[in-house]
């Protein structure tokens, strides 16, 4: 029988947190700001989720280099190390956590090692924790955050005669790529057209393989990760985004979006790619700086849907067929919370087991039903994860610090009202979910009182720091981190805004390019 430690019950400021991934780290830092005591319990014997190869479940590998900027894959109040490029590798990504960890006074707060086998309601109120043998511990807390990642459990697709693909290195998600040189030589075919599918398949297209063959359903739009050496999403994920999805009707917002895609990127059928849907909300949009180049250069062979396999041989829905020696699976995955109660798990719309495509929360955040529990960065979104996973722990530990702060049962249940699994699973753009968070948090910047910050903020990267000018966790030098965080690889040397960007400010704040334009927070 598990021993039981009282470590919550009874005590409002322990929160116990479920993983020591970013989402969980930041949770920590925040719970402490607003002074209640974090207890981390992470499965593996270091901390950093995904960042961490050898967490069970993670979906890097070393020398992997991530696909957001070095200022969008950070926190607020620390910036990586100056000799980290652009775009941080794997190693630094989890020494970055650590640092993080270590700045925070997070690392005793740690319980490593400690995977949880269930989470469930305590009959006296609260939740209980039980973790996994060898050595079971059973614990009580009032307060709970799940933080354990959107991408834990691979999801296979239905392929007729998958199962006896005879090829030498068999059939594996994409999760388990630990890079080229275990393909050398090898006639290896990935699909899906997710970002680490293009990623892996540009990888293997330089890194020895014999042949790489990309099969899909749809072709998407793809973004490369730099425009004239500036990062996409400095480009693609800044307040002006959020507004004009806000101003402008859906099928405008869209075509602009297409217009800027297609300039910067150019149609993918141009490299030598299928052509996407003509709508962009219905083709998609995904990332990857070397995979058009390839397909154009003959690297990569682009082909329909697999509709089924023999032996060796993969057929296509089109009818033409080849051989290959593996298949590589980039096809998303499904929410795991294996531990949930069941009650818990029914409560979330997820299956008895815990496993699902989308989490029935108010907010991506609250449950009514679930008092006490919050869930921290369990979606889908287009975009740099790092400033979304921020605003949303401030939220939630605002929530909990200050009752009048948190939604009420009512309000949950209303927000929840016309709730369905298709619109809750959708990716959200990641600038359109900072705002959302920030406004909850009312941590988003009238631009009327930063008038000297004006061009950084609306057409500058959707930094951490652009959401700690204000209110009680403000920065003293949040202006010049956002300064340069602008003006970084280039992209804005200054604060005078261009004709084209002041035209943009007059049509969708409806106001003169001068010192008195506001942003009217609702």
């Amino acid at each position: 029988m598990p021993h039981m430690q009282n470590l919550g019950a009874g005590d409002d400021r322990r929160v116990a947190i479920i993983g020591a991934g970013p989402a969980g780290l930041v949770a920590a830092r925040w719970l402490k700001q607003a002074g209640f005591t974090p207890v981390i319990f992470e499965a593996a014997a270091a901390l950093g989720g995904q960042w961490n190869t050898d967490a069970t479940g993670s979906g890097t590998w070393t020398g992997m280099r991530t696909n957001t900027s070095r200022i969008m894959t950070a926190f607020s109040d620390l910036d990586h190390l100056p000799e980290v490029a652009s775009y941080a590798r794997q190693d630094q990504m989890q020494a970055y956590l650590v640092r993080y960890a270590d700045h925070h006074g997070l690392l005793a707060h740690l319980r490593l090692n400690h995977p949880v086998q269930r989470l469930e309601r305590c009959s006296a109120g609260g939740w209980t924790i039980v973790t996994a043998a060898p050595d079971p511990q059973e614990y009580g807390f009032t307060r709970v955050i799940i933080a354990t990642g959107r991408h834990r459990a691979p999801m296979l697709p239905d392929l007729p005669g998958l199962e006896r693909f005879s090829g030498r290195f068999g059939a594996q998600h994409a999760a388990s790529y630990t890079g080229s040189a275990a393909f050398r030589d090898a006639r290896v075919l990935v699909a899906g057209c997710s970002i680490s599918a293009l990623e892996i398949a540009a990888d293997l297209a330089t890194g020895g393989a014999a042949s790489v063959i990309a099969s899909y359903r749809r072709q998407r739009y793809i973004l490369p990760k730099l425009v004239a050496g500036v990062p996409t999403d400095h480009v693609m994920f800044n307040r002006a985004a959020a507004l004009a999805s806000e101003a402008l009707p859906f099928p405008a917002m869209m075509e602009g979006l297409k217009a800027k895609v297609l300039g910067i990127a150019g149609n993918p059928a141009q490299f030598g790619a299928r052509h996407p849907d003509p709508d962009i909300a219905v083709a998609g949009i995904a990332q990857s700086q070397g995979f058009l180049p390839a397909v154009a250069e003959g690297r990569i062979a682009v082909r329909p849907w697999i509709d089924h396999i023999e032996d060796q041989k993969v057929i296509f829905t089109d009818g033409t067929e080849a051989e290959v020696d593996a298949i590589l699976l980039g096809t998303g995955y499904r929410i795991a919370l294996p531990f949930c109660a069941p009650a818990i798990a029914d409560a979330l719309g997820l299956a008895a087991d815990g496993h699902g495509t989308a989490l029935r929360l108010a907010a991506q955040t609250f449950h009514p039903d679930l008092e006490g529990l919050a869930f921290l960065g369990l979606y889908d979104l287009v975009g740099p994860y790092f400033p979304v996973l921020e605003l949303q722990a401030r939220w939630i530990a605002q929530c909990f610090a200050t009752s009048g702060q948190h939604p009420s049962r009512v309000e949950l249940a209303e927000a929840l009202s016309g709730w369905t699994p298709e619109a809750a699973g959708m990716a959200q753009p990641m600038h359109i979910a900072a705002i959302d968070f920030a406004r909850r948090l009312q941590a988003e910047p009238d631009l009327a009182a930063f008038p000297a910050l004006k061009r950084a903020l609306v057409f500058g990267p959707l930094s951490p720091a652009s959401f700690r000018l204000c209110g009680p966790a403000a920065l003293p030098d949040a202006p010049a981190r956002i300064l340069a965080a602008a003006a970084s690889f280039g992209a804005m040397p200054d604060q005078n805004c261009t004709a084209e960007e002041a035209a943009f400010l007059n049509m969708i704040l409806g106001a003169q390019d001068g010192p008195d334009l506001k942003i009217v927070n609702g």
